[in-house]
């Protein structure tokens, strides 16, 4: 589903400020995988997703996403076939607009507009049945602005918007890292519902061990803009927080320095 090859990105080249994000990152993916991603500070895992998602160009490489090259295509035309969710909730929705004006953008992602009426009753119904999926009783207030919707609440309501439309590959960086504790539990074990049962190909930043070895079907470890472990199936089941740290060090040939991610 999504091939990177040979991928780095240089950013403020020729300057005192020269910081090489990605140096040659390589991964494969299969339909259907799960993948969790680990690292440092600096390590280049948001950078990574950003590449994929054309945020920024890509310096050499090339990335192809269900059999298509999208290395040079800009970040709208890749739009279409990624759902994306971001660190900060207010960012994936219009907190100006209503629960169900929000959810049909989404709806309409890469289809043409016309000026036809709005929000039709069969899409009415079908915003209602997946907000009830959710749990948090948004179905009982869809004409309510976004604005209004707390923290948590903004951000289930953007990963359903992202898997509404059942993207070719679904992109989750840190998305509940600025939630508390309960919040991003909650936010965790609905993004695992919603991938399963879209049976979605997911990429997930985290600064959480035990959730990226919970999550998932597979987890790489980043490190200085490199791929330094890729683990799958029951090996990864059986990993321990202590094993992903041995292993780092093992690779790295130094300690796992990243304060947030050590505390969680």
């Amino acid at each position: 589903m999504l091939i990177i090859e040979n991928v780095k990105k240089t950013f403020n080249r020729g300057t005192i400020n020269e910081k090489a994000a990605l140096n040659g990152v390589n991964l494969h993916m299969n339909p259907g995988d799960f993948i969790t991603i680990i690292g440092g500070n600096g390590a280049g895992k948001s950078t990574m997703l950003n590449m994929v998602a054309g945020v920024y160009p890509i310096d050499e490489g090339v990335i192809t996403l269900d059999g298509e090259d999208i290395s040079q295509k800009p970040e709208y035309a890749r739009a279409k076939y990624l759902g994306r969710v971001f660190q900060d909730p207010m960012r994936g929705t219009a907190a100006g607009m209503q629960i169900d004006e929000n959810l049909a953008l989404a709806y309409r992602r890469g289809q043409k507009r016309t000026l036809r009426w709005g929000i039709t009753r069969e899409e009415k119904e079908l915003y209602m049945e997946k907000l009830k999926g959710l749990g948090l009783g948004l179905e009982t207030r869809m004409t309510s602005k976004v604005g209004l919707l707390s923290g948590g609440q903004r951000q289930a309501l953007t990963l359903l918007m992202a898997a509404l439309q059942k993207p070719k590959l679904l992109l989750l960086d840190e998305h509940t890292a600025a939630l508390d504790p309960k919040t991003a539990k909650t936010v965790l074990e609905l993004t695992e519902k919603i991938v399963d049962e879209n049976n979605l190909t997911a990429l997930m930043v985290t600064h959480n061990m035990k959730d990226a070895i919970r999550l998932g079907n597979r987890l790489i470890m980043m490190h200085e803009g490199k791929i330094i472990y890729d683990v799958a199936g029951e090996e990864k089941k059986k990993l321990q927080v202590a094993d992903l740290l041995k292993k780092f060090e093992e690779v790295s040939g130094g300690e796992f320095a990243n304060d947030r991610m050590m505390l969680s």
